[in-house]
């Protein structure tokens, strides 16, 4: 299945601001492929204003978040993967959601050398179900 984050986060941006409130994004900066101002970043996270009067062209992809912010008086774009977005909320309620891990990795790629794989079905007798038939 496709990841459930983007879907999550487009929900919640819509659903604060329906609310008249301002959406607000923690983002890990460590991110690879994160590109905003280094000199916002704080810890390794950055809180970014998503409100529709504060950026310019945000496009809620798939597979990341674009748009085009002033930062210290100067317009910069910003890129941000979709794993790098830790949570949404309303600045002014602290309301939102910490978007949850995404289940999504491929077949071995979170597996450590000491993980075995589940032995294959051998076609062996198979124990029945703890239901019966009552008449």
């Amino acid at each position: 299945m496709t990841s459930n984050r983007p879907y999550l986060l487009r929900a919640l941006y819509e659903w604060i601001g329906d609310n008249d409130m301002t959406p607000h994004l923690l983002v890990d900066a460590t991110f690879e492929g994160v590109q905003v101002p280094k000199a916002a970043v704080k810890d390794g996270r950055i809180v970014l204003n998503i409100a529709a009067r504060a950026v310019a062209g945000l496009d809620m992809g798939n597979r990341e978040l674009r748009f085009k912010a002033r930062f210290g008086g100067v317009s910069q774009s910003v890129v941000v993967p979709m794993p790098a977005i830790l949570a949404i909320y309303a600045q002014e309620t602290g309301q939102g959601m910490m978007l949850p891990e995404d289940g999504g990795a491929l077949p071995g790629e979170n597996e450590s050398p000491g993980d075995a794989p589940e032995p294959p079905d051998d076609g062996g007798p198979k124990r029945g179900g703890h239901l019966r038939v009552v008449k």
